[in-house]
């Protein structure tokens, strides 16, 4: 009786993943090199295979927030080459050990960093996640499991294709970076129940995605959910500052989990605040969606009800309120935020300083944008996702996040009475 494919898929990752936990900094960061190399050497066909994607995106009707997910571009797949050369300028955290105590016997106790063993993402219309998930959980001593949603499988399976040359190059097994060959749902859930192979599940994508996988998995997951991020315009802000803050937290680019999905500003300013956002959101094409009290300020706002916030747009939408002070904006943001990022916008230290206390996100931001929250951004090289869940990890999860601990205890021949 044959083994079937997930079965397959999961052994061979476990062994491959066993295969490099021991490599040396120096030898991940060799085969990183390769990777980057490989992805610019192989521009014109990764180009090519995305454009079918996006063709065939095209016709089954992809909206414009997918569509932009999964579009390449030279610029694009520089950008996914130059993401691995960050990472290997970044420490390797495999192996690093940490003082925890001496006991009173002698005994020195410490804790060492280890690489997970095998991960699983899933992802929809994101290319760029095989080179980042792939080249991440490389240098951290991971094998990775690619399953990509059927928009994008034929890019990722290109992009592999560059990072499996490199791993041919450097003698070691290509089952290190796996690419799932099919998005069919039946081997998905098959895939979630291999916990003795799996070590995590780490699903990016649309909400129905985050809650299939969690709901079905055998394996722990951790989730990076949808990005309903807000703006708070307090009534100490620079209002300069806050509207270039709030025009580059939701145009700069829409289609993303850290885009700006919610404004909320202090009453005490909003007679001066609103008509400047009103005229540049305007120019800039966004549809917005109200309270009652903020509507006048805007030619064609869609008032909605208190409880019709907390939406992802993903586009070029808005939703706007005015609050009374600065406890209602904390109590909107608990209600409707998804623990992804949040930003403040005030000249007070004293309530930047409050709100990053309060605020339960991954992320809590004062006097910046929102497209900040970002690995690459935040100084991690490329990210596997933004995690909202709070174990293991909490924010954008960067190589020390791939990692667990174990102790190591270091005698001279004691032993317990």
């Amino acid at each position: 009786m044959s083994t079937p494919l997930a079965e397959q898929i999961s052994q061979r990752a476990a062994v491959a993943a066993r295969a490099i936990a021991t490599l040396s900094e120096a030898d991940k960061n060799t085969v990183l090199q390769r990777m980057a190399d490989a992805i610019r050497a192989n521009q014109t066909t990764i180009l090519e295979v995305n454009e079918r994607d996006m063709s065939a995106g095209r016709d089954k009707g992809l909206s414009d927030a997918m569509l932009d997910r999964l579009k390449l571009d030279p610029e694009r797949l520089e950008g996914i080459a130059s993401a691995i050369e960050e990472i290997i300028a970044l420490p390797d955290p495999v192996g690093e050990r940490l003082p925890f105590t001496t006991r009173p016997n002698g005994m020195v106790v410490e804790k060492m960093r280890i690489p997970l063993g095998v991960i699983c993402m899933i992802y929809e219309a994101r290319p760029n996640v095989t080179a980042d998930a792939g080249a991440l959980c490389f240098k951290s001593g991971n094998a990775v499991i690619l399953r990509c949603g059927r928009e994008a499988i034929e890019t990722s399976k290109a992009i592999a294709a560059a990072l499996h040359q490199a791993l041919r190059e450097s003698n070691l097994p290509e089952d290190v970076i796996t690419v799932v060959p099919t998005p069919d749902r039946d081997l998905l859930l098959e895939l979630l129940q291999q916990d003795q192979n799996i070590d995590l599940v780490i699903p990016r994508g649309g909400e129905g995605l985050i809650h299939f996988v969690s709901d079905n998995s055998k394996i722990p997951v951790i989730q990076h959910y949808k990005g309903v991020c807000h703006l708070y315009v307090d009534k100490e802000a620079d209002l300069d500052k806050a509207l270039a803050l709030l025009l580059n937290g939701k145009t700069q680019r829409t289609g993303v989990c850290n885009a700006l999905e919610g404004l909320l500003v202090h009453q005490a300013v909003a007679a001066k605040f609103l008509p400047m956002a009103a005229a540049a959101l305007a120019e800039k094409q966004v549809v917005i969606h109200s309270d009652q009290a903020s509507a006048d300020y805007f030619a064609d706002a869609d008032v909605i009800a208190d409880d019709a916030f907390g939406q992802e747009y993903l586009a070029l939408e808005l939703a706007v309120r005015t609050v009374p002070d600065f406890a209602a904006a904390i109590e909107h943001i608990q209600q409707f935020g998804s623990g992804h990022t949040e930003v403040i916008v005030t000249e007070n230290q004293d309530t930047a300083e409050q709100f990053i206390r309060t605020v339960d996100s991954a992320v809590t931001m004062h006097n910046t944008s929102s497209r900040f929250s970002d690995g690459g951004q935040l100084g991690l090289g490329a990210e596997i996702g933004i995690s909202t869940s709070k174990l293991h990890a909490y924010g954008p999860m960067g190589l020390q996040s791939l990692t667990t601990e174990k102790f190591v205890v270091t005698g001279t021949g004691q032993i317990r009475e």
